[in-house]
């Protein structure tokens, strides 16, 4: 259900404000290069940030844009079940293909409250759900015993985007969890390593500003060109690693702008880059042939 490269997509601000025109652009310029499918409102998407209204709306921008497309997986996750189950409701309500369900946050939930977490959501719904695992910006990891569980008991959770940076976590999601259940790697730099496991897929950061070659990764992995795969995986990699030389999606953001692709607006505690972190930003992207 969800392969290739799925872009975890920047919200642009302008003044301060939801720039809902370039949105629809950046939306256009990933489905023109091959993105598989679109990401609202996640981490890069600087979702934190957003009111309930904004993040209502940006969703409901995506969808209304892609026009079917390509699939739109609305992030919305929550350290609150009813809060994520709100926002959840409103997505499927709106037309979106599936959502993305981070591990909820600060609470640090036990295992128990995670797998109870997200069946609440996943009962309340009908779309697809694919769990976020990212223990670094959460403070909890899913257990791969959990998301197999979770698998067994509901049918709609019907995947994960896994970002511990464990590849041994990850084939144990694989060994655990039915043969239709999907991985979907949450690091770009190891979207080669998890595909060789078998995973389907990436939900990309890098994929804002390069989104072909990303797409063209995977497609050449699937179609079994290995050798054209790890050629843009190497080529990537450096970019990849000045993409989160500060925290996501300060970087990522600010290459934007210095392409011009949409404003670098940030919202606090989201702040401008270093000067010695641009600079390696910068170059990062001349050697890539992205800016001058």
């Amino acid at each position: 259900m969800f392969r290739g490269s799925i872009t975890a997509i920047v919200t642009p601000f302008k003044n301060g404000q939801v720039d809902e025109k370039k949105f629809r652009e950046l939306i256009e310029f990933q489905i023109k290069h091959g993105t598989f499918g679109i990401v609202p409102c996640g981490t890069t998407g600087e979702s934190a940030t957003l009111n309930f209204e904004e993040h209502d709306c940006v969703i409901e921008i995506a969808i209304e844009q892609a026009k079917k497309r390509v699939p739109v997986i609305a992030g919305t996750g929550s350290n609150s079940t009813e809060e994520a189950i709100m926002l959840t409701k409103h997505a499927a309500k709106a037309g979106a293909d599936a959502s993305l369900q981070v591990s909820p946050y600060y609470n640090r939930p036990t295992q128990k409250g995670l797998y109870l977490h997200f069946k609440a959501i996943a009962d309340a719904v009908d779309i697809p759900i694919i769990l976020y695992n990212i223990a670094s910006r959460t403070g909890v990891n899913i257990e791969p015993e959990t998301i197999a569980q979770l698998a067994k008991d509901c049918k709609n959770i019907v995947a994960v985007k896994e970002a511990s940076g464990s590849l041994d976590q990850m084939s144990r999601v694989k060994a655990l969890c039915p043969d239709s259940f999907e991985l979907i790697s949450g690091d770009d730099s190891l979207t080669l390593p998890v595909l060789s496991i078998g995973g389907t897929g990436i939900i990309s950061v890098v994929s804002n500003i390069i989104p072909k070659d990303m797409a063209d990764m995977v497609a050449a992995f699937e179609k079994g060109d290995i050798k054209k795969a790890q050629s843009l995986h190497f080529k990537m990699l450096p970019l990849i690693k000045a993409i989160f030389i500060e925290t996501n999606p300060i970087p990522v953001k600010t290459a934007m702008g210095l392409m011009g692709l949409c404003e670098p607006d940030l919202r606090l505690p989201m702040c401008p880059m270093s000067p010695d972190n641009l600079e390696k930003l910068k170059k990062a992207l001349k050697d890539y042939g992205l800016i001058k």
